[in-house]
């Protein structure tokens, strides 16, 4: 049912309006500026209305990209001396349902795509119940980049094979590896073992 062209209240700014929303003929706008701002809160209750076409309608926004999701990981940065919690976002998997693994950005951290490892034991060999995924540069390990000193400082510089460049890693939500879930200080223990053995 079409909404009467009586003056309304724009949801937004409460200016008196005839124009509405083309997709739910129910939310009222003096705008189509205001209906783009106003439809992050609009789209959970707007609803297909069966109403007939008119010139007062506003088009309705397409739809928003997916909001990231963020998580915390841990982040080695070459120079310095101590790792750091940081906030990690991540792009929702295009198909959610079929279980795959949101994917971090990372271009902050490193020049070009890093490669990655999954950490399925901990300090003593121990099954680890929510696997670390951990991410570092191939170029900084082979063209003798600085050492990372915040994995030195880990690992007393006990490592067999010096850790280069800035390294990222974050901890899955379950041995299915579908998310992620927040990493901590309690992880070190895990991936200081993981750079001491690595060969």
């Amino acid at each position: 049912m079409n909404p009467a062209p009586a003056h309304r209240p724009c949801l937004l700014c409460g200016r008196a309006t005839s124009q509405w929303c083309a997709r739910c003929h129910n939310a009222f706008y003096c705008s189509s500026a205001h209906m783009r701002d106003d439809w992050p809160r609009h789209r959970g209750s707007c609803r297909p209305s069966s109403g007939h076409l008119s010139s007062n309608m506003i088009a309705t926004p397409p739809p928003a990209e997916p909001e990231y999701i963020s998580v915390s990981g841990i982040l080695f940065v070459a120079d310095e001396d101590r790792p750091r919690i940081i906030s990690v976002k991540c792009h929702p998997p295009q198909r959610p349902s079929h279980g795959l693994c949101p994917i971090p950005l990372l271009q902050p951290y490193f020049d070009a795509p890093p490669e990655n490892a999954v950490l399925t034991q901990g300090l003593n060999g121990e099954q680890l119940r929510f696997p670390l995924h951990v991410f570092y540069s191939p170029m900084a390990l082979t063209n003798a980049s600085p050492i990372n000193r915040a994995i030195y400082h880990i690992t007393s510089g006990a490592a067999p094979k010096p850790w280069c460049g800035n390294v990222v890693a974050l901890k899955f939500n379950g041995s299915r590896r579908q998310g992620y879930t927040e990493a901590g200080s309690n992880d070190l223990p895990a991936l200081s073992a993981y750079f001491l053995s690595y060969q």
